[in-house]
């Protein structure tokens, strides 16, 4: 195991925040399968990680209480939405983890990260090593320049980073966390540090010594 891995799933666990590590996304599965029961609400919020990792096919498969809100528009959508609160394991990513145990996400419509605060029984995090950087000032230039861009153009979002692969706040001098476009598409619109946890191993991350999503 890379040092800074195990630095990281060291500061992760002093955070409340339980780690654990695969070798590789075909270790991802299994591993899940241990965390959770056969029968449990499962939902999840958008995630190439995920999808590349095969754990949708996992939650979609029968075993599970899938709340699926794949098509669903206005007040349905909306249920949904509020069921997943509710469920017993909510599956996502994090646009970046610290070396220091911290876990640092972003969101549009900000139904991952109010999820990740507070509501679902556990947080399973699928993460890739690839988004493992130092401290939170790096995970901030991270979403700018690796997670934001790549995802408004996989959504077709008509914004000025998809068009220039960055955010237009890194030309500005002292760029600030919050700053950013003013695109009424922009995805940029809450910013979640999750840090000490007094929920004790509630939110566990599965660090896959592998580069997968954005």
């Amino acid at each position: 195991m890379l040092d800074y891995i195990k630095t990281t799933m060291r500061n992760l666990e002093k955070n409340g925040i339980k780690p654990y590590y695969a070798e590789s996304r075909e270790d991802v599965v299994p591993l899940i399968k241990t965390l959770i029961s056969k029968g449990e609400s499962v939902s999840n919020g958008g995630s190439e990680t995920l999808k590349e990792c095969k754990v949708f096919d996992l939650i979609k498969n029968g075993d599970y209480d899938f709340i699926d809100r794949t098509g669903l528009e206005g007040e349905e959508l909306r249920q949904a939405y509020i069921r997943a609160y509710g469920c017993d394991t909510y599956f996502c990513s994090s646009n970046a983890v610290t070396q220091m145990g911290e876990l640092y996400n972003v969101d549009g419509n900000s139904n991952r990260v109010s999820c990740i605060v507070y509501g679902p029984r556990q947080i399973i995090m699928v993460v890739g090593k690839n988004k493992i950087v130092p401290t939170i000032t790096e995970a901030v230039e991270r979403v700018k320049k690796c997670a934001a861009p790549p995802n408004t153009v996989r959504l077709n979002l008509d914004t000025p980073c998809s068009k220039t692969g960055e955010c237009v706040s890194l030309k500005n001098e002292n760029s600030l966390i919050c700053d950013g476009c003013a695109s009424d598409r922009r995805i940029c619109c809450n910013f979640v540090i999750s840090a000490k946890q007094r929920h004790k191993d509630r939110i566990k991350v599965i660090i896959v010594n592998e580069n997968l999503g954005y």
